[in-house]
């Protein structure tokens, strides 16, 4: 079997025991470089680490260089005991062996994600796990007791006959009294005073499982540094890929300031820029760069397939986006100085390499030369001569007559 390449994702199947004893199923995936940090992911309310927003989130997360373990709380998925005798408590007492695994064996995690009710138990979890510099909830309830909702009409059966057979999400589990007695006895309002970590807080605002009053009470409730994120669309269980893989290159991109080693010192330690200047500054990753203005920080890197770790934008990325970026301000400026009804703009554009010789317009007649096609989409009520003055104007974009004039690009040793 051939040795990883630091481009690829490693995958290990992993197991531990919690304080009863029971052997409980986890997965880390991780790059096969050594990683920025490493993340600890609970799962959802009777979920399991493979639910297919943990998978997504947690590749993702791998794929930019973060270290992510996932596991089934006791009595699911794959983990031993019996669910009919766990609550919130136990699962808090899970998480907290899970990232002594990791301590143990690898690095303690400097992040913790929690989804759904996993999210209350990161929060609860997060003051027992010292290493731990920022926390994430995704769709997490203020307070554990929310779950008795799911449980519906059974709730009176569960307390009058000590247990009851509850439907949730199509499948079959037994709920306990004592149970309900653990979620009501937890106040989550102190910890989240206590956090003294960052937090970041997702929610979608049409979540019909924990409605989005939840967020704000922990938003409320929470000391800074605090951020909160909307996910416009999203249900509860993230089932749309591009929600799963945008709350993963966010978390990316935040926990850069507080949780993640290489990108932790740079925010400790920000350089002083000049406004109007750039530094651009090698990570102790192959290709990885921090990128600061003077008041914005940015990353930069080269996707797996060219040896990177996919931490951020490829130079030729930026480059695009520079362009794209212009194009789309220019038209706006332009089209509030003219009172058009322009909607939105949208602008798609490539990089690619062709032979000077299929190139009509240029002067360049040999080798090879580089072409970037732009795509314009202009929505709202306008008329074909509006549009066309438009696509006018979009060739006039100050970084589009940079590419276009002569570049005079001076490098001293300093």
């Amino acid at each position: 079997m051939n040795s990883p390449s630091p481009s690829e994702v490693i995958r290990e199947k992993l197991s531990f025991e919690n304080q009863e004893g029971q052997e409980l199923a986890a997965l880390l995936e991780r790059p096969a470089t050594k990683p920025r940090a490493f993340a600890l992911f609970a799962h959802c309310f009777t979920c399991s680490k493979d639910i297919a927003a943990a998978s997504r989130i947690s590749r993702a997360l791998a794929a930019q260089g973060i270290g992510v373990l996932r596991f089934d709380f006791t009595g699911l998925g794959n983990s031993e005991g019996d669910f009919a005798n766990t609550n919130f408590s136990s699962n808090v007492s899970d998480l907290i062996c899970a990232a002594d695994k990791l301590r143990q064996d690898f690095e303690a995690p400097s992040l913790l994600v929690g989804h759904s009710l996993g999210g209350a138990a990161v929060l609860a979890a997060a003051g027992e796990i010292e290493e731990a510099k920022a926390v994430v909830t995704i769709g997490a309830p203020a307070d554990p007791a929310h779950v008795s909702h799911l449980f519906g009409s059974s709730r009176a059966e569960i307390e009058s006959q000590g247990s009851a057979v509850v439907n949730l999400a199509g499948r079959q589990f037994e709920i306990k009294k004592q149970f309900l007695e653990d979620i009501a006895s937890q106040s989550l309002e102190d910890r989240i005073k206590r956090l003294r970590k960052a937090l970041l807080i997702f929610h979608s605002p049409v979540d019909e499982i924990v409605a989005i009053d939840n967020a704000s009470a922990i938003f409320q409730t929470a000391l800074h540094p605090k951020s909160f994120i909307s996910l416009d669309k999203a249900d509860h269980l993230l089932s749309r890929k591009f929600d799963s893989e945008y709350v993963a290159a966010t978390i990316s991109a935040w926990a850069g300031r507080y949780a993640l080693s290489g990108d932790s010192e740079a925010a400790d330690e920000r350089p002083q820029v000049a406004d109007g200047e750039v530094l651009v500054r090698e990570d102790d990753r192959a290709f990885a760069q921090d990128v600061f203005t003077d008041r914005h920080h940015l990353r930069a890197d080269e996707p797996a397939s060219y040896g990177g770790t996919d931490s951020g934008p490829s130079p030729y990325d930026y480059l695009l986006a520079g362009l794209g970026a212009c194009t789309a301000m220019t038209l706006r400026m332009y089209a509030r100085h003219k009172s058009l009804a322009l909607a939105r703009v949208s602008v798609t554009l490539r990089h690619d390499k062709i032979h000077a010789k299929d190139c009509e317009e240029c002067e360049t007649r040999e080798g090879r030369i580089d072409r970037i096609e732009r795509e314009i989409k202009l929505e709202g009520e306008l008329s074909d001569d509006e549009r066309k003055r438009l696509m006018d104007i979009a060739d006039r974009c100050p970084v589009h007559r940079t590419l276009h004039s002569e570049i005079d690009i001076r490098s001293r040793m300093v």
